[in-house]
C-alpha cells in the first residue's frame, strides 16, 4: 500500500507558448520539487489513459462537449463558453487529465494503492455540466467521484476543495445529490464570486454542501479551524467511502492570484486532518498554484504527508 502518482509530460502542452498564469511550468514546478524532496521514489508511477467520452459524459452534457471540442479544433483561442484559453492540444490533454486521475482512483479503490495525487492540468473545479471556465474544460474531481459510484459502486464521496478560488463547478454538479458531499474554503470576495455560507445544496442535497468563505489575509487559524470544527463532525456523520481534494496552492502564503496566507506546514496539517475521515483513502488531484517555488514547496508538503499519513 503506498501512494501513486499521476504525471505525464503531455500535462506540459496545453497552453504551451502562451503568456498566463496557468502555464506549462506548473507541472514542471510540481515534479522537480518532488525529485528535490526524495518523493518520486517513494511514489509509484501511475500509467497514462485518454478520459472515454463516455466517461466525460458522466458529468458534462454532450453538447458542451461538441462545443468544446469544436473550440479546440477550431484554433479559438479560448472557449465559447467561458474564460478558458485554450491552444490545438487542450482537448487530448484534457482527457488525459481526467483519464489519469480515473486510473488513481481505480488504483485506491481496488486496494492497489493507499492514496494518491495527480499533478494534472489544466486544473478542473470550475467547469460545470455545460461551462468550461476558469481555467478548467473538463471537471477532473466531478468525473472522479461519478466514475467511483458507477465503476466501483461507491455510495457516498466527500470533495474537500482548500483552492482559494471557490470551486462552483464542483458544487454546481452535485447541488442536489445527498451521495457527494462538497466542502470548501475560499477566499471572499473573489473569483468566480460564488460560495456563499448559505450555499448548503438543493432538495435531496440540502445540507451536503458547506462553504467557509473567508477574507484576503485568512490563513491557518481559519482554514484549519473550518476543517476540524465543522469537516470532521460533518463526515464522521456523512461516512464517506471515498475522499477526492481539489488541492489548489494558490491559498498558500505568497499567490499573484489570492491573499490567503497558509504555509507549508499548513498544507500538510490540512492533509493528515482530511486523511484521518476515511484512514487515508484519498485521492488528492492539482487546482490552482501560481507561484511556482510555492507551488513546488506545498505540493511537496502535501504529498509527504500523505506518503507518512
Amino acid at each position: 500500500m503506498t501512494t501513486v502518482l499521476t504525471a505525464d509530460p503531455i500535462f506540459r502542452e496545453h497552453l504551451a507558448g502562451r503568456a498566463h498564469p496557468e502555464r506549462p511550468e506548473r507541472y514542471d514546478a510540481v515534479v522537480e520539487g518532488f525529485a528535490r524532496a526524495g518523493l518520486l521514489q517513494r511514489m509509484r508511477r501511475m500509467e497514462r489513459r485518454t478520459a472515454t467520452e463516455d466517461e466525460l459524459l458522466l458529468c458534462h452534457t454532450a453538447e458542451y462537449l461538441q462545443t468544446a471540442r469544436r473550440d479546440v479544433e477550431s484554433g479559438r483561442p479560448y472557449l465559447s463558453t467561458g474564460d478558458t484559453d485554450i491552444t490545438p492540444n487542450s482537448w487530448e490533454v484534457a482527457a488525459r487529465a481526467a483519464g489519469g486521475v480515473l486510473n488513481a482512483v481505480d488504483a485506491v479503490l481496488t486496494g492497489a494503492a493507499r492514496n494518491a495525487f495527480c499533478a494534472v492540468r489544466p486544473p478542473g473545479h470550475h467547469a460545470s455540466a455545460s461551462r468550461g471556465m476558469g481555467f478548467c474544460l473538463f471537471n477532473n474531481v466531478a468525473i472522479a467521484a461519478r466514475h467511483a459510484q458507477s465503476r466501483h459502486g461507491v455510495g457516498r464521496v466527500l470533495i474537500v476543495d482548500w483552492d482559494v478560488h471557490h470551486g462552483n463547478g464542483t458544487q454546481d454538479i452535485f447541488y442536489r445529490d445527498p451521495s457527494v458531499f462538497f466542502f470548501s474554503t475560499h477566499q471572499w470576495p473573489l473569483y468566480p464570486g460564488t460560495g456563499r455560507a448559505d450555499e448548503t445544496g438543493d432538495g435531496p442535497g440540502e445540507g451536503t454542501t458547506m462553504n467557509f468563505p473567508f477574507p484576503a489575509g485568512a490563513g491557518r487559524s481559519e482554514i484549519l479551524g473550518a476543517v476540524e470544527d465543522y469537516l470532521l463532525p460533518a463526515a464522521a456523520r456523512f461516512r464517506p467511502d471515498l475522499v477526492l481534494i481539489s488541492a489548489g496552492f494558490d491559498s498558500r502564503v505568497g499567490d499573484p492570484l489570492g491573499s490567503f496566507t497558509l504555509t507549508d506546514e499548513d498544507f500538510a496539517d490540512l492533509t493528515r486532518a482530511v486523511m484521518g475521515i476515511n484512514g487515508g483513502r484519498v485521492v488528492s488531484v492539482l487546482e490552482g498554484g501560481y507561484n511556482l517555488d510555492g507551488l513546488a514547496s506545498s505540493s511537496s508538503a502535501h504529498v509527504t504527508a500523505l506518503l507518512d499519513g
